[in-house]
């Protein structure tokens, strides 16, 4: 692979080979579960719908960090992709204790998604402007992104 699409694209593989690791524990927490003997139906039940809500929305959450990382910039959008994988993490933990415990990363994971979901959005109409008006914002636009990205972690 050429190095130059490889430097473009590293921490978006990077995080997304984390995720990958990611969804193996998901998978292995239920699959113990499902074989404990002493296992309570509830217990198993949460587990498993944190599971699937967890894939419900993976494919949105790749198809949209990799937009904004290849549309705007591969650097925040990496970024809010490892936020929104350690988001997503704390919802499937908190989900294995009592349901309401699980807001807190639903809501941060929300949030990273809205984030990366501008980015696209903001990509795109840069591209647009490009191709159509002859004025590319692209510089200035990475510039706010790389600014903005760290101000997601504030609660």
């Amino acid at each position: 692979m050429d190095a130059d699409i490889m430097e473009n694209i590293f921490l978006l593989v990077l995080v997304t080979l984390l995720s990958v690791v990611q969804n193996a524990f998901f998978a292995l927490k239920v699959e113990k579960e499902c074989k404990s003997q002493n296992t309570k139906a509830a217990a198993f039940e949460r587990l498993s719908c944190a599971k699937r809500n967890c894939m419900d929305t993976y494919p949105t959450f790749l198809a949209i960090m990799w937009c904004a990382g290849l549309c705007l910039s591969q650097a925040p959008a990496a970024f809010a992709g490892a936020v929104y994988l350690f988001a997503r993490q704390k919802y499937f933990v908190g989900y294995m204790g009592q349901t309401c415990q699980s807001t807190p990363g639903y809501l941060f994971g929300k949030r990273m998604l809205s984030f990366l979901f501008l980015m696209c959005v903001v990509g795109i109409v840069n591209f647009l402007l490009g191709q159509y008006c002859g004025s590319d914002y692209k510089e200035y636009i990475q510039t706010i992104t790389k600014t903005l990205s760290p101000l997601l972690l504030i609660p």
